[in-house]
């Protein structure tokens, strides 16, 4: 069973998809892919789309046109507005994300703490998890605002997109642990934490103290008594994005390149989101070359470059250098094979190779046309 083709123009023309999600391994043209289907969206289906990109990595910027992206979206110009549509693009910053959210859930005098507090500062810049969680309390915040007709996110890798879809199981467990039920204790209670620890644990909170140091306990203590009132907000409103992205306003598009590595982390993470109940709307194969004469075979071709001799030896090069394309549309239509036949019910779409990488807005247009 072969997968049916993929409507790429009916996915964006859906007044009802709100959110696409693009993902799929590094170095397969994701975030290239993602700014297409946004400059698609805007363009020739007149709608209001924003691109969000949580890869670290500037290219998003530079093929818009942009001198830099950050928290705040930004409109791209030089976009065809006929048909009413405007694109907007913006990179996440974590540590900005994440200073919203505490000035948006607390008062005024309570947020300075929380951004003097050490281990605030740290975990809001550097600790694993934050940039997923923050991912989803950013795409959140631009769904609930309702002003935008389409959201394209635009993932980092894929294992690590990944822990983009496990944020909010992470917060929970996280929230919910021992070690925080205890640190929270003695700001409820109102007792110091080292009195309470100390009465508790004896030699267990004299180690702790001793491998982590008292200072720092001190700080995540006060972190952690700062931010009790919201975590409580974290929580829901991880769920309710996790909720949006299970709902059949969201699509994910899964982007691999003919290559046995790319193609098995695509399946890895398709398994994924049919285990996770994620709309898994479609697979862009990228990268694809073709020949524009795929009825010479490479065997045939091979075969006349031997029979030419003397001054025809240019065209006998043209010849061997066709068999070679041919030998790799054959190696990349094999590789491919195994991931489409591997989810023969979802949909599939192909890119043809490009001769340079996407640098402009014309290039995304490029893109855009062979996406659909």
């Amino acid at each position: 069973m072969v997968a049916e083709p993929l409507d790429v123009d009916r996915l964006l023309a859906d007044p009802a998809i709100r959110i696409v999600v693009c993902c799929g391994a590094g170095g397969v043209g994701k975030t290239t892919t993602a700014a297409a289907l946004g400059l698609r969206a805007a363009e020739v289906h007149g709608r209001r789309t924003v691109v969000l990109t949580i890869d670290p990595a500037r290219r998003l910027a530079q093929s818009m046109g942009l001198s830099e992206l950050d928290n705040t979206p930004r409109q791209v110009k030089g976009i065809d507005g006929e048909n009413g549509g405007e694109l907007h693009a913006m990179m996440l910053d974590m540590k900005r994300t994440f200073d919203e959210v505490v000035q948006q859930h607390t008062t005024p005098q309570r947020a300075t703490e929380i951004f003097a507090n050490p281990f605030y500062q740290a975990m809001s810049s550097t600790f694993a998890g934050t940039q997923e969680y923050m991912a989803m309390e950013k795409l959140g915040q631009l769904r609930s605002t309702d002003e935008w007709d389409l959201i394209v996110v635009d993932t980092p890798p894929s294992r690590s997109a990944l822990d983009f879809l496990d944020a909010p199981a992470r917060l929970s467990r996280f929230l919910d642990g021992r070690m925080l039920r205890l640190l929270l204790a003695p700001a409820r209670s109102g007792k110091s934490m080292f009195s309470l620890v100390t009465a508790s644990f004896g030699l267990f909170s004299r180690a702790v103290q001793k491998i982590l140091g008292a200072q720092l306990l001190t700080d995540l203590s006060g972190f952690v008594a700062a931010l009790d009132s919201m975590f409580g907000g974290f929580r829901q409103r991880a769920d309710e994005t996790y909720r949006i992205l299970q709902d059949p306003q969201t699509a994910f598009l899964l982007v691999a390149a003919p290559e046995k590595d790319a193609v098995r982390e695509a399946a890895y993470f398709a398994e994924r989101l049919v285990a996770e109940r994620m709309p898994l709307a479609g697979l862009v194969l990228n990268r694809m070359h073709r020949s524009e004469i795929p009825g010479l075979s490479a065997e045939r071709s091979e075969a006349a470059a031997e029979a030419l001799t003397g001054d025809q030896q240019m065209t006998a090069d043209a010849l061997r250098i066709h068999a070679a394309l041919m030998r790799q549309v054959e190696r990349e239509v094999r590789v491919a094979a195994t991931l489409t036949e591997a989810f023969p019910t979802v949909p599939a779409t192909s890119v043809t190779a490009q001769p340079a990488d996407v640098h402009d807005v014309d290039g995304l247009r490029t893109i855009g046309t062979l996406l659909v």
